[in-house]
C-alpha cells in the first residue's frame, strides 16, 4: 500500500488509537517533490538578494514553460512590482510573494522564516504536497480532541496517578476550609514555536510534525510538543521539569511548585527556616537592614546550583541580613507576583472598609483567589512575618515597618508610577495598608 493510499485508509479509521505515533504524514513528507531551482543566464538586479533563480520581470505564462516538472521553482518580479516566488506542485505553478528581510537575512512568505530560498521552497513543498494529498486526513486530524488516548497521556499515565494520589493526600491534610478545594495546581502550557531537529511527532494527535522549520509547538516548562492547532486543545495540566528551568530565581510560582511537586518553593522554606532559627528577637532592623549584594548574589547563585541542598549555616552565611534580602530578591523577580495583578485591586478595595469585621471578611475573600502557589507561598511568608512582628519591642520590626518594606514586593504597582503634583512618585499607603493588616489579622485570614 503506498503511503499517501495508508493516509486515505487511516483518515476512515473513525479515530481509533492502533497506535501511539502515526507515520503516515512522515512517508508523505519523504514522497513529496524536492526543490529543483530554475536558474536564470541573466543576472539582474535582484540577483544579490535572491541569487540565479531570479529571473527578472518575466510574465506567470513564461515561469509556466520553465517550470516543467514537480519541485521546480524560480523567483521573478510581476507587475505590481512585488517579488514572485513560482513552484510547480502537483502539476500546477503556484505563485507566492516573497519577501527578504535585511536585517536578519531571512526569507519568508508568511511567518516562517528561512536563511535560504531552497529550504523554504523544500519546506512549503512538503506542506503543499500533504495537504493535497491528505486533506481529509488532515480535517480529522484536527478535529481529533481526546486527550485521555493522547499518546502524552499513553506513555505518561503512571506519572499521571502519582501526581494524582499525591495531590489527593496534600488535599487530605489540609486544614484551612474551602481553600483546600483549590489544591488543583493546574496551569497552562507555554507554548512557544518551535524549530524541530531530527523527526517529531504530536504528543496530543500522535502525528507527525511535517516540515523542516517551525514546525510546530513546544512547551517551555514540560517539553509537550503538538501541533499549532493541536496545543489549542492542550488543557491546562502542565508538570514543568525541572531540566527545562533556567534556575530557580525568576521562575513564576505555579511553574515552579509543580516542577518542584511542593505547595511552597523550597527557596522561602529554607531562608525562613534559617531567619528563625537564628531568632528574631535580636535581629533589630530585619529585612530592612539589606545584606552585602554581592554575598546575596552568591547565595542566589548557590540555590540556582545546588537547590535544596544549599547550604546557609552562620559559617558560610554569617550576616542574617544576606539570608533575609535573598529571600526578598526571590520574591522580587517572581514574574507574577505573590498577590498577583488581578487580586491587587481587590485586597484595596477591601482596606478601604473601616469596620474591621467587614474589612477581614473583605481580605479573606481575596486572597481565596490567589492561585493555589501563591495562596501557601503568601500564608506561610506572612505567619512568619507575624512572628518577627510580635518580637517588634527589640527588633524594631512592627507589622507597619515589615509591611513599608514588603508592599513594593509583594504588591507592585500595577502601572509605571507618575509623578504626583510635587514631582515625587507616589507612595504606596494602600498597599503598605493592605499587608498591615494582613499580618495583623493572618490567623482570621488564612
Amino acid at each position: 500500500m503506498q503511503p499517501a493510499e495508508a493516509v486515505a485508509k487511516n483518515s476512515t479509521k473513525g479515530g481509533s488509537q492502533e497506535r501511539v505515533w502515526k507515520s503516515d504524514l512522515y512517508q508523505l513528507q519523504q514522497e513529496a517533490p524536492k526543490p529543483q531551482p530554475v536558474l536564470s543566464v541573466v543576472e539582474n538586479k535582484n540577483t544579490k538578494y535572491f541569487g540565479a533563480e531570479h529571473h527578472g520581470s518575466i510574465s506567470h505564462s513564461h515561469s509556466v514553460k520553465l517550470l516543467t516538472e514537480d519541485g521546480m521553482y524560480l523567483v521573478r518580479t510581476s507587475r505590481d512590482g512585488q517579488q514572485t516566488l513560482s513552484i510547480r506542485i502537483s502539476g500546477a505553478v503556484k505563485n507566492f510573494k516573497i519577501f527578504f528581510d535585511e536585517n536578519d537575512r531571512t526569507f519568508f512568505v508568511k511567518n516562517k522564516r528561512f536563511g535560504t530560498i531552497g529550504d523554504l521552497v523544500a519546506d512549503g513543498l512538503v506542506t503543499m504536497y500533504i495537504e493535497n494529498k491528505a486533506g481529509s486526513y488532515l480535517e480529522k486530524m484536527y478535529s481529533y480532541d481526546n486527550y485521555e488516548k493522547s499518546p502524552y497521556m499513553t506513555l505518561n499515565r503512571l506519572k499521571m496517578k502519582t501526581l494524582e494520589k499525591t495531590k489527593k493526600m496534600k488535599s487530605g491534610n489540609n486544614n484551612f476550609g474551602e481553600e483546600k478545594k483549590r489544591d488543583s495546581y493546574d496551569k497552562a502550557h507555554s507554548f512557544k514555536t518551535y524549530n524541530f531537529k531530527g523527526l517529531n511527532w504530536c504528543e496530543f494527535c500522535g502525528n507527525f510534525l511535517w516540515g523542516f522549520s517551525a514546525q510546530g509547538v513546544k512547551c517551555d516548562d514540560c517539553g509537550f510538543s503538538a501541533h499549532h492547532k493541536c496545543s489549542e486543545k492542550v488543557p491546562s495540566d502542565c508538570c514543568p521539569d525541572l531540566s527545562n528551568l533556567r534556575g530557580i530565581f525568576g521562575v513564576d510560582l505555579t511553574t515552579l511548585t509543580k516542577a518542584l511537586k511542593t505547595s511552597r518553593p523550597f527557596v522561602v522554606d529554607k531562608c525562613v527556616e534559617e531567619i528563625e532559627r537564628r531568632g528574631l528577637a535580636n535581629a533589630e532592623g530585619l529585612y530592612r537592614v539589606p545584606g552585602f549584594s554581592d554575598h546575596v548574589e552568591n547565595l542566589k547563585m548557590a540555590f540556582d546550583k545546588d537547590g535544596e541542598k544549599t547550604e546557609l549555616s552562620p559559617v558560610v552565611f554569617d550576616n542574617v541580613n544576606v539570608i533575609a534580602g535573598t529571600l526578598k530578591l526571590f520574591l522580587r523577580l517572581l514574574p507574577i507576583p505573590i498577590i498577583t495583578f488581578e487580586v491587587h485591586p481587590m485586597l484595596c478595595s477591601a482596606a478601604e472598609n473601616r469596620v474591621l469585621s467587614e474589612q477581614v471578611s473583605a481580605l479573606k475573600l481575596a486572597v481565596n483567589c490567589l492561585p493555589v502557589a501563591h495562596y501557601h507561598t503568601l500564608k506561610y511568608l506572612v505567619e512568619h512575618l507575624a512572628r518577627v512582628a510580635s518580637s517588634a519591642e527589640t527588633n524594631k520590626m512592627s507589622a507597619h515597618n515589615i509591611a513599608t518594606v514588603f508592599a513594593p514586593t509583594l504588591m507592585p504597582a500595577l502601572e509605571l508610577p507618575s509623578l504626583n503634583s510635587q514631582g515625587g512618585i507616589p507612595g504606596m499607603d494602600t498597599e503598605i495598608a493592605v499587608i498591615e493588616a494582613i499580618i495583623t489579622n493572618h490567623s482570621l485570614i488564612f
